[in-house]
C-alpha cells in the first residue's frame, strides 16, 4: 500500500523521484493549476508554455514528464491533466482531483517517492487527493514471478507526500486517516476480486473475513453447508450444489455503543460463475471470478466502518457459492424452497445471484435493520442499459434511492436511478412454484430487482445496487481505476454508513 503523508515544506527542498503538478485545459492552451506556483516560478513562469510545446493540453488524465528546474532535489516534474479550467470563483471538482492523482500515481510506478503539488484548498481536497493516489497506485502482482510483472518489473509508487496539506491540523489528519482506511479496504476488495477462483472459493473467502474480524473487532459468524442445510437456505445450497467447493453464508457485525441506527449490507459472492447447467458460452466465462464483487464490496465497507469507528451498527452478509455444472447441480425446472419458505422455479441456472441474495436478504430482514442495501454483479441487462462505468440503483423507497445516488456522486462513483415497474412482476409467475427466477427478457435488470424485492421483510427500507458494469474493468486503466477488479460500490456504502451515523440518512 502506498504510504501517504502531508507537508507544508517547499517543493524544491524535498527529496523525491518526481514532483507532480496540475495543468488545466484553458481557452488558449494549458494553464498551470494552483499548488504549482513555486514550480512554475522556478521555470521563470514559462511552465505552461513548455508543456504546450511538449504537446500537453491539460486534458483529463494526460501525463507529461519533463526535467525539473535547477535547484530542485527531485529530477523530474510530472504534469497531470485536470480537465477544463473551472469557472470564475469555482474550484476543481473532487473527482477531477481524485482522477488526476490516480493517473499521476500510476504513471510513477517503479518510483519510491513522489511529491504532489496539486490544488489543495481544504482538508477535503487533501483527502480526495490521497484517495486518488492510493487507488491509482494499486497493482495486483501476487501471481507474477517474484511478485513483479516480468515484462515491466515495476512496483507501485511507494510513497506520496501531499504539499499544502497541514500535518498538524486535526481536520487534515482526519481526512488523511479516512482516506487511508477506505482505500486500504477498497484495495483489499480489488485483491479478492482479482484472485483466481481456484484460490478464492467460498470457504477461503470466509477465512479472509474471519481473519479481518479478529483484527478489527468485528464479530464474524460463518454458516457452513451443514448449518445452511439445517437452516433451510435452499437458494444458497441450490446454487452451490454442483460444486465441490461448498457454499457459505458469512455474517460480519460491527457495533458501536453510540449507535442509534442499524444498516445491513448484503453482497452477492459467486466466487466463480460458469452458469451451471445453463452454461455460459466461451467468451463469457473467462472473467467470472469477479462475480463475487458485491460480497467484496460489502466486506470492505464493513471493515472500513469499523476502522473509522462510525457511530452506526453495520451488518454485512456475504452469500458465497460457486456455480458449477455437475451431476449434482441444480437443473432448469428444479424448484428450490428458499430460507423465507417461498418456492422458486429455476428456469435458468445462470440467474443464480438472485437466488443466493434472496436467502441472505430474508436472513438480514430478521434483524429488522433500518435499511438493507444489497450489492451484486447481477445482470448483463444493466450493462446494456448503463454501460461499463455506471451502476444501477433500485429501491422500494424513492427518497432512499435518491439519497444513494447522491451519496455515490459525492464520493465519485457513477450511478443511475432505475425503476421497479410492477407490470414486469407477472412475467415471473410460475405454474409450479411461488415465483420463477426469470421473467421478461426486456428489462432484465429491473426484473431481477423485482425478484429480490420479494425477499425483503415487510416495512424495511431496501435498495439494490447492480454493479455488473463497473465491477470489473476489462479495458485499459483510467484515472484511479485499474484494469481488473475495481472495488465498485465500496465508497458509496461507506458514505451511506457515515451519513447514517451523522443522522443525515433516514
Amino acid at each position: 500500500m502506498t504510504a501517504l503523508t502531508l507537508s507544508t515544506a517547499a517543493a524544491s527542498g524535498l527529496r523525491a523521484d518526481a514532483i507532480v503538478v496540475g495543468v488545466a485545459k484553458g481557452a488558449k492552451g494549458p494553464v498551470v493549476a494552483p499548488g504549482a506556483e513555486a514550480v512554475d516560478k522556478a521555470y521563470d513562469g514559462a511552465l505552461a508554455g513548455i508543456l504546450e510545446t511538449l504537446g500537453a493540453s491539460g486534458g483529463e488524465g494526460e501525463v507529461t514528464k519533463l526535467p525539473a528546474p535547477t535547484g530542485f532535489k527531485a529530477p523530474v516534474v510530472v504534469a497531470v491533466g485536470l480537465g477544463a479550467v473551472p469557472e470564475k470563483d469555482d474550484t476543481f471538482s473532487a473527482e477531477a482531483l481524485r482522477r488526476a492523482a490516480g493517473a499521476a500515481a500510476r504513471a510513477l510506478a517503479g518510483a519510491k517517492k513522489a511529491v504532489f503539488a496539486l490544488p489543495i484548498t481544504d482538508a477535503a481536497d487533501a483527502g480526495v487527493l490521497a484517495e486518488g493516489a492510493a487507488l491509482g497506485a494499486y497493482a495486483f502482482d501476487a501471481y507474477k514471478e517474484n511478485g513483479k510483472d516480468a515484462k515491466n518489473a515495476k512496483a507501485p509508487l511507494a510513497e506520496v507526500t501531499l504539499l499544502g496539506g497541514k500535518p498538524r491540523d486535526a481536520a487534515y489528519k482526519a481526512a488523511l486517516a479516512r482516506a487511508i482506511a477506505v482505500t486500504e479496504e477498497l484495495n483489499r476488495a480489488r485483491d479478492l476480486i482479482n484472485t483466481p477462483p481456484n484460490d478464492l472459493y467460498p470457504e477461503a473467502f470466509a477465512a479472509v473475513a474471519t481473519a479481518a474480524g479478529k483484527e478489527h473487532g468485528i464479530k464474524v459468524q460463518v454458516l457452513d453447508e451443514k448449518a445452511l442445510q439445517k437452516g433451510g437456505f435452499g437458494g444458497i445450497l441450490g446454487v452451490g450444489a454442483g460444486s465441490a467447493a461448498a457454499p457459505r453464508l458469512v455474517k460480519l457485525s460491527y457495533t458501536s455503543s453510540k449507535a442509534t441506527k442499524h444498516l445491513a449490507f448484503v453482497g452477492k459472492g459467486i466466487t466463480y460463475d460458469s452458469g451451471g447447467i445453463s452454461l455460459k458460452p466461451a467468451g463469457h466465462n473467462e472473467t467470472m471470478k469477479c462475480d463475487m464483487s458485491g460480497a467484496a464490496a460489502v466486506f470492505a465497507a464493513v471493515v472500513a466502518a469499523a476502522r473509522l469507528g462510525l457511530e452506526v451498527n453495520v451488518t454485512g452478509w456475504l452469500a458465497l457459492a460457486e456455480n458449477m455444472p455437475s451431476g449434482s447441480a441444480t437443473r432448469p425446472g428444479d424448484v428450490l424452497r428458499m430460507y423465507s419458505g417461498k418456492t422458486v422455479e429455476v428456469l435458468n441456472t445462470d440467474a443464480e445471484g438472485r437466488l443466493v441474495l434472496a436467502d441472505a436478504l430474508w436472513k438480514a430482514s430478521e434483524e429488522k435493520p433500518d435499511a438493507i442495501i444489497d450489492v451484486a454483479t447481477l445482470t448483463g441487462a444493466m450493462v446494456l442499459a448503463l454501460g461499463n462505468r455506471t451502476f444501477g440503483v433500485m429501491a422500494n423507497d424513492d427518497a432512499f434511492r435518491t439519497a444513494i445516488v447522491e451519496a455515490a456522486e459525492e464520493v465519485g462513483e457513477e450511478s443511475w436511478p432505475m425503476p421497479l415497474p410492477e407490470h414486469l412482476r407477472k412475467g415471473m409467475d410460475s405454474p409450479t412454484a411461488d415465483i420463477a427466477n426469470m421473467g421478461e427478457r426486456m428489462g432484465g435488470g429491473l426484473v431481477a430487482g423485482l425478484f429480490l424485492k420479494e425477499f425483503v421483510g415487510e416495512g424495511i427500507t431496501w435498495a439494490h445496487l447492480d454493479i455488473a458494469g463497473p465491477a470489473f474493468n476489462e479495458s485499459g486503466p483510467f484515472g484511479y481505476t485499474p484494469k481488473g477488479g475495481t472495488g465498485s460500490a465500496v465508497r458509496t456504502l461507506v458514505r451511506l454508513a457515515e451519513l447514517t451515523a451523522a443522522g443525515d440518512l433516514g
